[in-house]
């Protein structure tokens, strides 16, 4: 199983490599290997969420996800993206952003000799917008989680509190519109105070209207565990399956928003981005969701969606505070993975605590 699921990765990356060799050499097949690492470590916990919805979804949606779907995280989110950024910014065309991008100005400056912006500067000014909407989406969809109440809680002494504050209505929105406000009176330059507060309230926007879409063609099924959001959709198809890829692709994009921005710490070259973010990165990051759900993963060790929320939790808290700080992207990842791995292990000694009662009774 582990080789026909990640097969296709690892043929991937070889040919990725490969390209990045001829494209640029040792050092550009070494800064794609490095981007495609940032990326899996940075998008752990968006793969376990993308498996509690895809195990929803009818095989047809689900397909359709890693197909259509990995082409736009590839060439949507990792190049595509960053040359919408530049071009709208700058006012240049996407030829001109394309040829900005390739061609940085001389000895890696901020600016070319003529004063104009390089196109690492001109992504860098648009990151506090860019945290700002994917920060509240994810805030959302981790405040919509913690909120509700459910059968199976990890943190029990924090969850427990947390569920009964959220028979308050909207209490959510309520949360992320506070953060938000302290965060761009507090943490954004002042410059940016009411960009960062329109990209943030386009993000809660868009999370709640995917989310209401989602539960509009909710699917019952009479033994469905409560879990948050959208991932209520039970195999899902038609409409339902159309939004809830919908809602997975808009997740992906809130997910990719560091990965991409903390590549330009890296490298600002494009197409190393996208051999080493999108082919390399992205490819293992559906090869991991496909893994949890073939493997059941999520139902055998199941506080694991617990920790994948609590880390999403964590990025967004990050995000939202790289608007005036900058913030590591080896912590970044390290706190995603600490936080599943702690979940992971519990759950691991649940399964034993029960297995042991089961043989004593």
């Amino acid at each position: 199983m582990v080789l026909r699921i990640f097969g296709i990765s690892f043929a991937v990356t070889v040919v990725s490599l490969v390209v990045a060799f001829l494209y640029g050499g040792p050092q550009a097949l070494f800064l794609a290997a490095i981007l495609g690492i940032l990326e899996v470590s940075l998008s752990f916990d968006n793969a376990v969420i993308n498996a509690t919805v895809l195990q929803r979804m009818s095989e047809f949606w689900q397909k359709i996800f890693l197909t259509i779907g990995i082409l736009i995280a590839v060439f949507g989110m990792r190049l595509i993206f960053p040359l919408l950024i530049v071009w709208i910014a700058s006012g240049l065309g996407p030829i001109e952003a394309l040829d900005l991008a390739l061609n940085p100005p001389p000895n890696d400056a901020a600016y070319f000799p003529d004063g104009s912006p390089s196109y690492e500067t001109i992504i860098t000014d648009a990151h506090p917008q860019i945290a700002g909407f994917g920060g509240m989406f994810l805030l959302m969809l981790f405040l919509n989680f913690i909120f509700e109440e459910r059968e199976i809680k990890w943190l029990a002494w924090l969850e427990r509190p947390l569920a009964r504050a959220g028979k308050l209505d909207q209490l959510e929105v309520v949360t992320a519109s506070v953060l938000l406000v302290l965060t761009a009176t507090i943490l954004a330059p002042e410059d940016k105070v009411s960009t960062v507060m329109i990209a943030g309230v386009l993000g809660m926007i868009t999370y709640i209207v995917v989310n209401g879409l989602g539960e509009l063609f909710h699917i019952p099924e009479e033994e469905e565990e409560p879990t948050g959001g959208p991932t209520q959709l039970a195999k899902a198809t038609g409409k339902a399956g159309f939004f809830l890829f919908l809602y997975l692709e808009v997740l992906d994009a809130s997910f990719s928003f560091d990965g991409v921005i903390g590549a330009f710490a890296i490298t600002s070259d494009p197409i190393i981005i996208a051999l080493g973010l999108g082919f390399i990165g992205a490819m293992f990051v559906r090869s991991i969701t496909v893994f949890l759900v073939r493997k059941g993963t999520l139902s055998e060790y199941r506080y694991l969606e617990h920790g994948a929320h609590w880390a999403i939790g964590a990025l967004a808290f990050i995000l939202l505070y790289s608007i005036g700080h900058h913030v590591n992207e080896i912590v970044t990842g390290l706190v995603g993975v600490a936080l599943i791995g702690a979940a992971f292990a519990s759950s691991i000694r649940r399964n034993r605590q029960e297995a042991k009662a089961t043989v004593a009774a």
